[in-house]
């Protein structure tokens, strides 16, 4: 067997095709796929990195290699993404959970610790937020709600899987399946908030999310004015609305909140020092 189909150097040439190809972690995205098709943790590939990989071994990890060349996620080839510590499956009927939604969770905690009641996360795709809310808060009851069915069931699946008991996911439009009266200490959502005609929608692994995940009417702001309109139905007195949204976004989304009457506004930035978590808090009027 020649040393050329070793780990190691089996991984040098992913990583150096997926570089050429544009892939913003080539030497991530080859370990990954690579540890997939063999069916072995990361550990192994420090552990024998002279070891030589077998026809039977190769051609599987080839084909997921060409995928990732085309450009699809890594997240969907391997079918998980790990958010918030949580292992999820995902699937191309939903968004890939992102580092900076981790944001939203922490300024959603921190809220939350301070109120009493029901949580709602709204648009929950794979349940990334709704799952890492009920992990940390497991007397605290959590729903999920998607438009879409097969998010509904991927979300769900993801509770069972992590053992979550605490969370409860529903399939609708916003608040539909809501009953009246039902009210919520903290709304949470990662909305559809890109512009139609954004050109990043062509670039990288969003080209392959679905569209009706990502994009919405009114320069991207169509479900953020209707989701802030509405929840006022659903928020307990003092209880918190909290969006992310795009990084240019937070000062019309701070106007959204004021012109609808919450108090206490404020946007957080991420990690990367863009507005990405704006928050305001409902008080009934007397």
């Amino acid at each position: 067997m020649s040393a050329a189909n070793s780990v190691e150097n089996t991984l040098k040439r992913a990583t150096q095709q997926l570089q050429e190809s544009g892939s913003d972690s080539p030497s991530l995205d080859a370990a990954v796929l690579l540890c997939f098709a063999l069916g072995k943790p990361r550990s192994f590939l420090m552990t024998w990195p002279e070891k030589a990989l077998s026809p039977q071994e190769l051609v599987p990890f080839e084909a997921l290699l060409s995928r990732r060349l085309t450009g699809e996620p890594v997240a969907y080839i391997v079918g998980e993404r790990e958010f918030w510590s949580l292992p999820l499956k995902v699937s191309p009927t939903t968004l890939i959970p992102r580092p900076d939604t981790e944001r939203l969770v922490e300024v959603a905690l921190d809220k939350a610790l301070c109120t009493d009641g029901d949580i709602l996360d709204l648009g929950t795709g794979t349940g990334a937020i709704a799952l890492a809310l009920a992990s940390e808060l497991p007397h605290r009851n959590v729903v999920g709600i998607d438009l879409m069915l097969d998010a509904q069931q991927l979300a769900t699946s993801n509770s069972e899987s992590l053992g979550i008991q605490n969370a409860t996911f529903l399939a609708g439009s916003w608040f539909e399946p809501l009953a009246t009266g039902t009210q919520f200490a903290v709304i949470v959502s990662n909305p559809p908030y890109i512009e139609e005609n954004d050109p990043h929608l062509a670039q990288g692994d969003v080209r392959f999310e679905p569209l009706s995940a990502l994009v919405a009417a009114d320069n991207g702001l169509a479900d953020i004015r209707h989701i802030a309109d509405n929840a006022r139905n659903y928020l307990a007195n003092g209880g918190w609305l909290l969006f992310e949204h795009g990084y240019d976004q937070g000062t019309i989304v701070r106007v959204i909140f004021a012109e609808l009457g919450y108090q206490d506004v404020e946007t957080f930035q991420d990690y990367g020092y863009n507005d990405r978590v704006t928050l305001g808090r409902y008080v009934e009027q007397q």
